[in-house]
């Protein structure tokens, strides 16, 4: 199976073709917002991160900022900075060309002299990137080059029999095609994840799993918290979830069924192909953050409560398997698998569903949120800032 999608001097392959302003600090998002809106084909993101961190944070922010300028929906990049940060626009733009010889330039703020003088330089450059990436065309790609994200949110007693058990259907398809997803979310892997590390291809990986786990409730625990405050949400037990425990069990199914290749960081790419693991906190927006800097041309997410989520690099597609949800909720999801839980489809029904649904986004059917302009991002945060 192909899908139709932009080949980038990289070798990498993107089903989205945006020139992305990055801010490298929250100083510079506002700018980086004005730029974006006054050129067609460019989009941003709020970067509220980026000055005084801790070193542990200041690596994050590093990485995730340089994932989504590597991303292959994006033709190319416009760095803004303001010029007293700790990684100062240049820097990251040479981070950047690290990553990826894809087309980078930047402006700082305090050296050009302003925001207005900032705006115009800024401008001309992503015009000029836009009208550049206007010329390339979609062509026949293999399946093999995607990176899908699994992820889920707003999770309610339906996802973990519905929406996630034909997510992990689509995952062993794509997988079987050569193609790679990722599932996150460590915390949501407590309690199950004994039953997720019995898919690890090797004992290595197998121990990965497990031990992602113990870091993150040692973690917590370090500084007096306990990841059950948080877990399950208020609606998820508003929507019959009553332990962690249980969440999790339901949470693993979207990972289908193939065995377990890789276990990466938080927002890094992954060397193998097929079913791997991302280390991430629990919370959705984040979970997207990081699969998106680590190389996710698109995200599915499944939602027994609903969420309006989208990011500006990379497409989110919903699904759910709640008739009373999808009803109320029509201007943010996509997929009503919700006859599964009636008894009137099969899983494996609901997964072609949601497989033809996510080809029509690959080769250019834009999701609810991209049409409504939505990008939310969530760096997150080891430590405390300065």
């Amino acid at each position: 199976m192909q899908f139709m999608g932009y080949r980038r001097p990289d070798g990498l392959v993107g089903i989205r073709n945006h020139v992305l302003i990055l801010p490298t600090c929250a100083c510079g998002s506002e700018v980086c917002r004005v730029v974006a809106q006054q050129v067609n084909g460019a989009v941003h993101i709020i970067n509220n991160s980026g000055c005084a961190e801790v070193k542990v944070n200041e690596d994050m922010t590093q990485t995730i900022l340089t994932g989504f300028a590597a991303n292959p929906n994006i033709y190319g990049t416009v760095v803004i900075g303001l010029g007293c940060e700790n990684v100062p626009h240049d820097k990251l733009l040479d981070n950047i060309r690290k990553k990826t010889n894809k087309p980078v330039v930047s402006f700082g703020i305090q050296e050009i002299g302003g925001t207005v003088k900032t705006i115009d330089m800024a401008v001309r450059a992503a015009r000029q990137m836009v009208s550049e990436a206007s010329q390339l065309k979609r062509e026949p790609c293999d399946m093999s080059e995607l990176i899908l994200g699994l992820e889920c949110g707003g999770s309610d007693a339906t996802s973990g029999f519905t929406a996630n058990p034909a997510l992990g259907w689509v995952s062993d398809r794509l997988i079987e095609m050569g193609a790679s997803t990722i599932m996150a979310e460590t915390i949501e892997l407590i309690g199950a994840e004994h039953v997720l590390a019995r898919r690890g291809a090797t004992k290595e990986i197998h121990d990965q799993i497990i031990m992602i786990c113990k870091n993150f409730e040692e973690h917590l625990a370090g500084v007096g918290q306990d990841c059950r405050h948080g877990q399950p949400t208020p609606g998820n037990k508003a929507g019959g979830l009553s332990t962690i425990e249980e969440k999790s069990l339901g949470c693993i199914y979207k990972g289908g069924h193939y065995p377990i290749v890789e276990v990466v960081p938080e927002g890094v790419r992954p060397t193998k192909k097929g079913s791997i693991i991302m280390d991430t906190p629990g919370y959705d927006i984040a979970c997207n953050t990081a699969m998106i800097a680590g190389g996710c041309q698109v995200i599915a997410f499944t939602t027994g409560r609903g969420t309006p989520t989208g990011h500006a690099v990379a497409p989110i597609l919903k699904i759910t398997g709640n008739k009373q949800t999808f009803e109320k909720m029509k201007d943010n999801l996509e997929v009503d698998v919700s006859a599964v839980t009636e008894g009137k489809m099969s899983i494996e029904e609901a997964g072609q569903v949601i497989m033809d649904e996510l080809l029509a986004i690959m080769n250019g059917k834009l999701t609810l949120a991209e049409v409504y302009g939505f990008s939310d991002t969530a760096i997150d945060r080891m430590c405390r800032f300065i």
